[in-house]
């Protein structure tokens, strides 16, 4: 049976199982004073799952980890983290450890609060708009037209609307992350598919900030007159700045880097950074520009990928100073731990 990881959290010289993780098959793994809290579970392809089912897993997983948050400060995982077993868990711990520790220094004593201002009304905000100089100056121009008026008389209409809508969205939005900046430690915008949403953003603010941010967008919802409507959701683990993955490297892939750049079966970081200088200055696209054939061009710059993409992977899997890529070896770094990029 395997485990999904939801999160690790740091428990320094608490009790990493205490009472508050044994509910619904959930536990900690600990290594020296951090803890992946996990259950047992066999793998399941997330990408995969209906809208409906992956949303409620969503929650489910969320929720895990807003329980371990009252006790712990936590990093969660991402959703769908599965590894073989407990010994994979150990190792996940140990070689992130450095990392996790790094990452709870940041996030210690600080939350994400989520914002969402919203149109009150959006139809009178349309309203209001269309009443400006430009649009009824069109809309006047259009009525005069003797043939009447087309669809495409239509569409404009509709876009010029529809930028105004967007230009008094913007000025509010401004006002309002303006407002909350200096509260903040670090903010992050969602994508805005509605037009009736002003504004939503996760903050990350010091716990003490919590109370001077409440204060803050309720006097932000008294300046708007009623205009505008405000949902504050929080506290919440840093969902959308610190988040974990895994990756499970191949040997296969390793070794084809190492051979790609020409190294032996050990190297540190500093081998690894001038192997890809001397492969990448032989390969570089702009090196033979002006004497090179099309087709040359082209060999070059796909062997320049490949360069590159092999010192990436090189570059993740030595995760300290030095490292073996012989194959014996390699379980001890086939598993990488980072923060996930939002």
């Amino acid at each position: 049976m395997g485990k999904y990881i939801y999160g690790v959290m740091n428990t320094g010289s608490h009790a990493a199982d205490s009472g508050f993780l044994t509910s619904n098959g959930i536990y900690s793994i600990s290594y020296k004073d951090v803890s992946a809290v996990v259950r047992d579970s066999g793998a399941i392809d997330y990408t995969n799952l209906p809208g409906d089912v992956a949303a409620q897993r969503l929650v489910q997983h969320q929720l895990v980890i807003e329980k371990v948050m009252r006790e712990f400060t936590i990093i969660p995982m991402r959703l769908g983290t599965y590894v073989l077993n407990e010994d994979e868990v150990i190792q996940v711990l140990k070689m992130g450890h450095r990392m996790f520790k790094e990452v709870f220094e940041e996030i210690e004593g600080r939350i994400e609060v989520d914002v969402v201002a919203t149109w009150t009304d959006l139809n009178i905000v349309i309203r209001r708009v269309s009443e400006s100089e430009e649009i009824m100056a069109l809309k006047q121009s259009l009525l005069n037209k003797e043939e009447g008026i087309t669809i495409d008389d239509q569409i404009k209409m509709g876009a010029l609307i529809k930028s105004h809508l967007n230009k008094k969205k913007d000025e509010y939005a401004h006002t309002i992350k303006d407002s909350l900046k200096d509260l903040c430690r670090n903010m992050k915008e969602y994508t805005m598919t509605d037009d009736s949403i002003i504004m939503n953003a996760a903050f990350f603010i010091d716990n003490g900030m919590r109370i001077p941010f409440e204060e803050r967008l309720e006097e932000l919802n008294n300046s708007f007159s009623g205009k505008v409507h405000f949902k504050y959701i929080g506290p919440l683990p840093p969902y959308n700045f610190y988040v974990l993955e895994i990756i499970k490297l191949q040997y296969e892939e390793v070794d084809w880097a190492r051979e790609k750049l020409s190294l032996n079966m050990f190297a540190t970081k500093d081998d690894i950074k001038r192997a890809y200088r001397r492969c990448a200055s032989v390969y570089h696209p702009d090196k033979h520009f002006n004497t090179q054939s099309d087709t040359q061009k082209a060999e070059a710059e796909m062997e320049y990928g490949e360069i590159t993409k092999a010192y990436g992977l090189l570059s993740e899997y030595c995760q300290h100073e030095s490292c073996s890529m012989k194959k014996e070896d390699f379980a001890w770094n086939s598993i990488i731990v980072r923060v996930k990029e939002q």
